[in-house]
């Protein structure tokens, strides 16, 4: 089985790892210290994708149907 990223994207992953343990990786969009693992590890992501390595594209949100309309439309 291939990998599904490259060692040189799980660098970069890495690398965001350790700034945010640190406390110095800030992100992008507000400027703010990112105390969440999933979000530097998201940070990681993107900057390998911007530097053309291997990673899957990023996952579309999919959006929930059902359980609310559902009931509204019996009452």
């Amino acid at each position: 089985m291939a990998r599904k990223y490259s060692k040189k994207a799980s660098a970069d992953v890495e690398r965001a790892m350790k700034k945010r343990k640190a406390g110095t990786l800030k992100s992008g969009r507000s400027g703010r210290k990112v105390k969440s693992r999933k979000q530097a590890i998201a940070i990681g992501l993107s900057e390998a994708r911007a530097k053309g390595k291997k990673v899957p594209k990023k996952a579309s949100k999919k959006r929930k149907t059902g359980k609310k309309s559902k009931r509204k439309a019996k009452r």
